[in-house]
């Protein structure tokens, strides 16, 4: 297993739900980690107390390419490296084929899939200098099923599967090691419209946390891929 300590995890989306879970989760473990979200403001209320010798707070927004750019140069002045990088930041709608007007598929297109595939971009020259960089997309399992008419929705977790394959094979040769997580039901804000399932019966956001700080962890010779996080039974696999 590699160390955490001194390593250094950017991960978009950290002021609630999943990224927040697991940038507190690095933190604990000693990692160091770069929190970027579109409140400066509420970042720095998630992380009241925090080790601030190993917790940058910055703004980014996925669908603005300049706050990337900003994001990655300030994790880099603070801490002189990237080891790894967590696309977290996503979002829904209720966009179907027959309902949905174009500019809903285009913010999903934006945020979900362009948003770290150009992180990606610019975050690679220094995840293949570290030897042992990691690169973490929250996918779903609507990425590897398809359950409701949320097209859009399944169509950019679909994306960003292949997006993580392709990540996977260029930067192998360098020690660079992808994996798209799927997750079931999380229980987060983003699920409180959800019936079918109680919130005490999803995944909780700190069980997750756990999976990505191991998909982080494992060395180069044993990484895994995808890695399908269950909350109820799947007979789709």
């Amino acid at each position: 297993m590699l160390e955490p300590n001194g390593r250094v995890i950017m991960i978009s989306g950290a002021n609630r739900g999943i990224g927040l879970a697991v940038a507190r989760q690095l933190l604990d473990k000693g990692f160091c980690v770069s929190a970027g979200a579109r409140s400066i403001d509420a970042l720095g209320e998630a992380f009241a107390g925090a080790d601030s010798d190993r917790l940058l707070c910055s703004p980014y927004d996925a669908a603005d390419r300049n706050s990337h750019e900003a994001w990655l140069q300030a994790t880099i002045d603070r801490f002189g490296k990237l080891d790894g990088l967590v696309n977290n930041a996503g979002t829904s709608n209720t966009f179907t084929i027959e309902a949905g007007d174009e500019e809903e598929l285009d913010t999903l297109w934006a945020i979900n899939i362009k948003g770290p595939l150009f992180l990606t971009r610019i975050c690679m020259p220094h995840l293949k200098a570290a030897g042992t960089g990691r690169v973490i997309n929250i996918a779903s399992l609507s990425g590897k099923r398809v359950r409701n008419e949320n097209v859009a929705y399944n169509m950019t977790k679909h994306a960003l599967i292949a997006l993580t394959h392709n990540t996977r094979r260029i930067g192998w040769d360098h020690g660079v090691r992808a994996t798209a997580i799927c997750p079931s039901f999380v229980a987060t804000d983003l699920t409180d419209d959800v019936a079918k399932v109680s919130k005490e019966e999803m995944i909780q956001p700190e069980d997750f946390a756990e999976v990505a700080a191991l998909a982080l962890s494992l060395p180069n010779t044993a990484c895994m891929a995808e890695m399908i996080v269950n909350c109820r039974l799947e007979d789709t696999f």
